[in-house]
């Protein structure tokens, strides 16, 4: 087995001036023999605050048994985590993005600051998959990511729940299409044990991109958290990356520009989260790779969407992997000719080697895995929008709307609470267009997500009629005639800061257009009597975050100096 490269290289393991060094981990139960293994941080995410990881540690301990009886030296550390199901709604789901730069500090700080050779990271919730990725890449030591795992399908009345239920849920029940009994049925028994939310929503749709990038192994990305295979590949990803380690196989060897256009077509296959733009245009920037949010429409017009998953569609990803799973979805887009089949994985092999036994056909009895010419939508689902409003770009997702266009009369929000108030209390009505607003990365600050809103939307009844758009983000369970990350957001005076009541706004997925109509004039007028708001925060992660967050058409990130 390879030595700590790194530790000799810091002279930590030679000459009798560093003993001290080494006393440390003699502390720890380390011999003499060991510092010529490799030193392997194992970032845990374990936590009991969310289902998405609290079944993380029986992962942590196969993989940390793993390298020990592998002829590696585990160092384990401990990575945050905020849940958005939980804080959804709330002031806490503006630290759910601010979570993703903490997550990211914490793997690159305890991997440099130790001088690890490798690390494996693992993650359940949201953010956890993008955060993890981008320590990986900033420390660029041999690296893999192990995701927690998806959740089993609740169930009620004989159908399949998930989180997403409770939230439209609660729109049909202030619509009056639903009972007291029922929503407190669906509240009890959606979220059955541990793992990430169900469908295609933000962490299946970043595995799924990990996956697809090389630097998750094969299947991993749709395993649910309780089965045992997910414990198995777990150990097993901790045997690859030793032998990454001896190969020297570093996160930025894989994740090159073709490799980030395979995640991207990968997640427009899949139907995947609006939030996939926002992480993976930060994913690139942590990795040095030059990918704007153009890139995602250049895709977009490409690659069809093939799978039938929610929040758009009926299955779940437990669904997904028993019909092949990610492999099988990228192995329809190579034939095809949308994949990158040279790009290198973390098992030494190229892409095209891992998929090599993979059917050049999906299972015929099913339809949750489409094949190209029986796609469900000839072009990808995550358009960028442009125009007056959003002139560095926005993000709609446009599966699942019978029209995808819409003008209308403004009705103008300042906050979610108050949007989300007038949903329920009955004064949005079909052909308005929402506007949310100081909810971008300096604003809010941290981009909260608008499930709340948005779900109530579909539960009572108005996802197909009524527009929404927002400086802020979407869940990844968000479907519906709704447009996020609208840059420059309304903080720094983006024209959506200018919206005023009753303005007509258009909203075309087709000619990719977000625009308010009103004169360039009258904009100006407007623009020289507002008023840039005093920040929420004034200390703390939040007060840094909204200091140093780039716009969301960079992917809100803190070091793009």
């Amino acid at each position: 087995m390879t030595t700590s490269k790194r530790l000799r290289s810091a002279n930590i393991t030679q000459g009798p001036e560093r003993a001290p060094n080494r006393s440390m981990y003699y502390g720890m139960g380390y011999k003499e023999k060991d510092f010529n293994n490799p030193m392997v941080g194992v970032a845990n995410g374990y936590s009991t605050i969310t289902p998405c990881n609290a079944g993380l540690q029986k992962l942590a301990d196969a993989a940390i048994d793993a390298l020990n009886t592998s002829g590696g030296n585990a160092q384990v550390f401990g990575t945050p985590t905020i849940s958005d199901g939980m804080a959804m709604g709330t002031e806490g789901m503006k630290y759910s993005l601010v979570s993703r730069e903490v997550i990211s500090d914490c793997v690159e700080t305890c991997v440099q600051g130790q001088w690890m050779d490798g690390v494996l990271v693992i993650g359940g919730c949201d953010k956890n998959m993008p955060g993890g990725m981008m320590g990986m890449l900033r420390a660029n030591v041999p690296s893999i990511y192990v995701y927690g795992g998806t959740i089993l399908p609740g169930c009620y009345k004989d159908q399949d729940l998930n989180i997403v239920s409770v939230f439209e849920a609660v729109g049909e029940h202030a619509a009056g299409r639903l009972s007291q009994e029922d929503l407190h049925e669906i509240e009890t028994h959606a979220i059955p044990g541990c793992g990430s939310c169900g469908g295609m929503y933000t962490a299946n749709t970043m595995s799924s991109a990990f996956e697809a990038m090389g630097l998750s192994l094969p299947y991993s990305s749709t395993m649910a958290n309780e089965h045992d295979e997910k414990t198995q590949s777990a150990a097993e990803s901790a045997r690859v990356l030793l032998k990454a380690i001896e190969q020297d196989i570093k996160p930025r060897d894989i994740v090159t520009r073709r490799a980030i256009e395979n995640a991207v077509a990968v997640i427009m296959a899949t139907g995947g989260s609006t939030n996939a733009v926002l992480h993976m245009l930060a994913i690139a920037h942590a990795a040095g790779v030059d990918w704007t949010i153009d890139d995602f429409e250049r895709v977009r017009k490409r690659v069809p969407v093939i799978c039938n998953l929610k929040p758009s569609g009926d299955y779940l990803a437990v669904d997904l992997h028993r019909a092949g799973g990610i492999p099988q979805v990228m192995k329809l887009l190579l034939d095809a000719g949308l994949l990158h089949g040279d790009c290198l994985t973390i098992t030494g092999e190229t892409i095209e080697q891992v998929l090599a036994d993979v059917p050049s056909q999906p299972p015929a009895d099913q339809d949750i895995i489409m094949p190209l010419d029986q796609a469900l939508y000839k072009e990808g689902h995550l358009a960028i929008l442009k125009g007056n409003l959003s002139p560095e770009g926005a993000v709609a997702k446009i599966t699942g709307l019978k029209n995808p266009a819409i003008t209308g009369p403004a009705r103008v929000f300042d906050d979610e609470q108050s949007a989300l108030k007038a949903i329920l209390d009955g004064k949005i009505k079909a052909g308005d267009v929402m506007v949310l607003r100081y909810l971008g990365p300096k604003g809010g600050p941290g981009m909260p997500e608008m499930l709340a809103p948005t779900g109530a939307l579909i539960g009572a009844g108005l996802g197909d009629s009524v527009g929404l758009i927002t400086d802020g983000r979407f869940s990844g369970g968000t479907w519906g005639m709704v447009v996020g990350h609208v840059a420059p957001e309304a903080a720094v005076g983006g024209n959506i800061a200018l919206v005023q009541e009753d303005d007509t706004i258009t909203i075309d997925a087709r000619q990719l257009v977000l625009k308010v109509h009103v004169g360039d004039e009258e904009l100006a007028a407007r623009r020289a009597e507002w008023q840039e708001p005093k920040p929420r925060y004034m200390r703390g992660v939040q007060a840094k975050f909204a200091f140093n967050a780039s716009t969301a058409s960079t992917g809100a990130v803190l070091d793009d100096f």
